[in-house]
């Protein structure tokens, strides 16, 4: 096993956003980033991607590249993510042949801009191409959930309140023991109407709702997860189109 690597550093730095939170807060990550000398990068959901930018880096010749997990919210995967993506695309850089920096993985996650104080950037550990992979034999077939519930995560409705409404839905599924066999939930980018934000769209029921609150979460989970009822006083109207060119009739 490779030992931790301490002390500053002259290389390239990416501070890597672990989920849809950091990408919808573009302000507060690109001043993290200055704060350390970094340029941001996504594990999910945000521009440039990790892949991307490690690509990039390469590219113009970097012999070392460190990154750095960030996770401003509750719902980001663990820092062992940041090292399987990481070491991923470092294998695959190495199969085509082409130059490979040494890509070290910082050992701790930057949850708020006081970890700034702490040297986060203190300690890292170099990739070395055994990490896990991308794939799993629990990954491979569709789940078997009844709904399908999408959190709009786009700037306007996280802007809004998106982020702490989907922390509070996972943490109530989670109480109630009700896991992604029964309902799998999703972040997304912006799924319109922006007015309406915060915007929770079910399926394959076809229901959207808007201005959802957190404390909506017990209200619907009971009503239209569990008893199939949709709350009527937080649903959209739906119209639909009945073919590309035809005309548009409302949703049942």
């Amino acid at each position: 096993m490779t030992a931790p690597q301490a002390g500053p550093t002259t290389d390239p730095v990416l501070l890597v956003g672990m989920s849809a939170r950091e990408a919808a807060a573009p302000d507060r990550m690109g001043a993290i980033a200055a704060a350390l000398g970094a340029e941001v990068a996504h594990l999910q959901v945000g521009d440039p991607s990790l892949s991307a930018a490690l690509t990039r880096l390469a590219d113009a010749g970097a012999t070392r590249v460190v990154l750095l997990g960030a996770s401003l919210g509750t719902l980001a995967p663990a820092n062992s993510w940041l090292r399987r993506v990481a070491a991923h695309w470092w294998r695959e850089r190495g199969e085509a042949g082409e130059h490979r920096p040494e890509v070290a993985v910082a050992t701790t996650l930057v949850r708020d801009e006081s970890d700034l104080e702490r040297g986060p950037l203190d300690v890292t550990r170099p990739i070395h191409g055994n990490e896990a992979g991308l794939t799993s034999d629990a990954w491979e077939d569709v789940p078997t959930h009844r709904h399908h519930v999408l959190v709009c995560r786009g700037p306007r409705c996280s802007a809004r309140g998106a982020d702490r409404l989907a922390e509070v839905l996972s943490g109530h599924l989670k109480r109630e023991g009700i896991g992604d066999d029964t309902v799998l939930v999703t972040g997304t980018a912006c799924q319109f109407p922006c007015n309406q934000a915060p915007l929770v769209t079910v399926q394959p029921d076809d229901v959207w709702y808007g201005a959802v609150q957190p404390d909506d979460v017990p209200e619907l989970v009971a009503e239209h997860l569990l008893a199939d009822r949709p709350v009527d006083r937080l649903r959209l109207p739906r119209v639909r189109s009945s073919t590309a060119a035809g005309p548009s009739t409302p949703a049942r």
